[in-house]
């Protein structure tokens, strides 16, 4: 099997303050266009806006959650493969849905629990030796059976690859 490779949260990072940048933006300015790409589901609903600082610090943590990378993924355009360090153009099965303004993406942490413990299972691998080959923990992984939000994206991406499947297989368009 091909080596996993780690989700690069610095990348993700540093694409998104030289877009902010070249954009003149400032931090607090930045989230509020991440917030607002769902504008129309923002209204309908009574959540808090992206922090500023879970964007702006992201880089010193070295780590980011799967939702929230979402919204950044989202606002680059880019999926979430561009941050895996592969070489070229990335097949046209990365590309994330484009969820309007009346929806926000998601993670079906669900369907990524079911296949990932479908292949588990197929492998007959016990869930601490899947969280070795993942490095993780196991409950990490099997935490997402019952999963709303809480997800790394490091994580996330180590599932994908091992399953052989694009991020954009377990990525939906939510109306909540």
């Amino acid at each position: 099997m091909a080596a996993i490779r780690r989700f690069d949260a610095a990348a993700l990072h540093a694409a998104l303050d030289s877009r902010r940048q070249e954009l003149g933006l400032s931090w607090p300015q930045l989230a509020t266009q991440l917030w607002e790409q769902s504008s129309e589901l923002n209204a309908r609903r009574d959540d808090h806006p992206i922090a500023t600082e879970t964007i702006a610090k992201m880089n010193e943590r070295g780590a980011i959650s799967a939702m929230h990378a979402l919204f950044i993924l989202r606002w680059l355009g880019l999926p979430p493969e561009a941050f895996l360090g592969y070489q070229g153009a990335l097949p046209a099965a990365c590309t994330i849905p484009d969820p309007g303004s009346d929806r926000r993406l998601r993670w079906h942490l669900r369907r990524l629990y079911d296949a990932l413990n479908e292949r588990r299972q197929a492998e007959g691998l016990t869930w601490p030796q899947l969280a070795e080959i993942l490095h993780c923990t196991p409950s990490q992984l099997t935490g997402l059976r019952t999963a709303k939000f809480g997800l790394n994206m490091r994580i996330a991406m180590a599932i994908t690859q091992w399953l052989h499947k694009p991020a954009a297989a377990f990525i939906y368009a939510a109306e909540w």
